[in-house]
């Protein structure tokens, strides 16, 4: 019932809201599911993995690593703080998720969340027993987060070819590193000030090595459709870190504005060394394939209309949450499969 709730056409989806949607005449039923029944979120959440690679498994699949804002109020709920918000564009009172989405050629949902603990929270053991945090949860950064969920797919088999991240996870080094070292192909965004090895220096920083390439390197290409069009940046690549295996190889992706040529955007990228400019332009642009879940899932899907504190129940509202967007994601490629119906059948 509280999923047929989340899928109602409802303005907000919080406990009252779902409530009445599926006649209760108040929201304690729903909230005791989120605080107080005993059920495992986090085997839902295997679930909803499952469900997404079964109908919407893609070899060529990309991993897209991102966190997003949950404004609150009060300082009780798990994890809240002033901290920095994607949603509102500012330092607001809020929670910060951390997810993990599946991009494939038929459709792109979330399969991993994790809230994030600003460290005031973990070095406050009864602040964090109140909101029902277990002892063993120590602080992570947002990276750790990342790179947790990331190996979780790998263990688990999810099929992907890529993973991808902003500049907030791209440019730990150590992140980068890990991924090599399991052979998993990735074009990550970083800062200009980065540092990559080439033949010419061992620190050799990113915006001083595109900085010198010939006009001719440039090539201007669309990495897909944004919400006013093609998405249409100048592109140029570099290889790096020369003496590596001869069947991989690293590049400095860069991304340039055709209207401010000064504004350019880097990108790491690892990947068989047969792999084409276009595709790695296709995977940066994959990118934002993250901020679509996260916008039709807080817009159709209640993800952002949580009302507990805990952090159980914040797992629990999100999983249930993520499970109703990949249902309406795996209707939706269905849907498309099967073409408009005939006009005779329509009328």
């Amino acid at each position: 019932m509280y999923m047929r709730g989340l899928l109602a056409p409802l303005e907000r989806k919080n406990g009252w809201t779902v409530a009445e949607e599926v006649g209760h005449c108040g929201p304690d039923r729903t909230q005791r599911l989120l605080n107080r029944i005993d059920w495992d979120a986090d085997g839902v959440l295997d679930d909803v993995r499952e469900y997404v690679v079964e109908h919407l498994a893609d070899p060529g699949g990309v991993l897209i690593v991102h966190d997003t804002g949950f404004l609150k109020k009060g300082v009780r709920s798990a994890g809240v703080r002033r901290q920095y918000s994607g949603t509102a564009g500012r330092t607001e009172n809020c929670q910060a998720g951390v997810f993990l989405a599946y991009s494939g050629e038929r459709g792109r949902t979330l399969i991993d969340r994790a809230l994030y603990l600003p460290k005031p929270w973990t070095d406050d053991r009864e602040r964090c027993r109140e909101a029902r945090i277990g002892d063993e949860v120590e602080f992570a950064t947002k990276a750790q987060l990342a790179r947790a969920m990331v190996r979780r797919a790998v263990d688990d088999g999810i099929p992907f070819h890529w993973v991808t991240a902003d500049a907030g996870y791209g440019y730990s080094k150590g992140w980068r590193y890990e991924w090599e070292q399991a052979d998993v192909f990735h074009v990550v965004a970083t800062t200009r000030h980065d540092t990559v090895v080439t033949r010419q220096a061992l620190d050799h920083r990113l915006h001083e090595l595109v900085a010198d390439l010939p006009r001719q390197k440039w090539k201007r290409r669309s990495c897909g459709e944004g919400a006013h069009g093609l998405r249409i940046y100048d592109w140029a690549r570099v290889e790096v870190r020369p003496w590596h295996r001869p069947d991989r190889k690293h590049w400095v992706l860069a991304r340039r504005s055709i209207i401010d040529p000064t504004k350019v955007a880097y990108y790491i990228a690892y990947a068989p060394a047969g792999t084409t400019l276009n595709e790695l332009v296709a995977v940066a642009g994959a990118r934002w394939a993250i901020e679509e879940c996260f916008q039709t899932a807080k817009g159709q899907c209640g993800l952002d209309d949580c009302q507990v504190r805990r952090y159980p129940g914040w797992h629990r509202h999100i999983t249930l949450a993520m499970a109703a967007h990949a249902c309406l994601t795996v209707l939706r490629a269905q849907h498309l499969e099967k073409g408009p119906e005939p006009l005779e059948r329509q009328t």
